[in-house]
């Protein structure tokens, strides 16, 4: 998968702004070649910081947010620590910091405390503010990157995780392939 990903991550960056040039994975057969998931973790922050300037939208905001907090809450539940951590992330961000500190730690804080309330109900919530991104496809495809890069932060993705990322692409329109998901 982490092989899919990275082919992924190298053929979005090759052919930004000739949409449509290559796909997942071309010329190479899955398991091919190496790269660590802190490395595809790497190349997909560059990826996303490259397109800071576009990613400034409020869809984009309130999408990445509620991303966020699926992710953190995948297994069912967030504890303090995790909820510490991911804020940290969230805040330290290059592309989150367009928008205020204020602003993002609000809408994942309110994102966290739907899904531990009510896990089905929280996710349903969060899939929803997650589809309003699915507008602009570079949008869409950026909150799912950046749904992979915060799960991805501690070295590893949680089957949970990628489920809730999957699920997400599916709110998006963007199909999890394109991921190696």
């Amino acid at each position: 998968m982490w092989d899919r990903l990275k082919d992924q991550a190298k053929n979005l960056q090759q052919s930004r702004g000739a949409q449509g040039a290559g796909g997942p994975g071309q010329g190479r057969r899955p398991g091919a070649g190496g790269g660590s998931k802190a490395q595809l973790v790497s190349m997909l922050k560059s990826q996303l910081t490259s397109a800071k300037a576009e990613l400034k939208s409020g869809a984009y905001r309130d999408a990445s947010m509620a991303m966020c907090a699926l992710v953190a809450a995948a297994d069912g539940h967030v504890d303090p620590s995790e909820r510490q951590q991911m804020e940290s992330m969230i805040v330290g961000n290059d592309v989150l910091q367009n928008f205020p500190p204020d602003q993002l730690r609000q809408r994942f804080n309110r994102h966290v405390d739907q899904l531990a309330a009510n896990f089905q109900a929280g996710k349903a919530e969060a899939l929803q503010e997650i589809a309003k991104a699915a507008k602009k496809p570079a949008e869409a495809r950026a909150v799912v990157q950046t749904g992979i890069v915060m799960a991805g932060a501690d070295g590893h993705i949680e089957q949970a995780e990628q489920q809730v990322i999957r699920e997400a692409c599916a709110a998006l329109g963007v199909s999890p392939a394109e991921f190696g998901l």
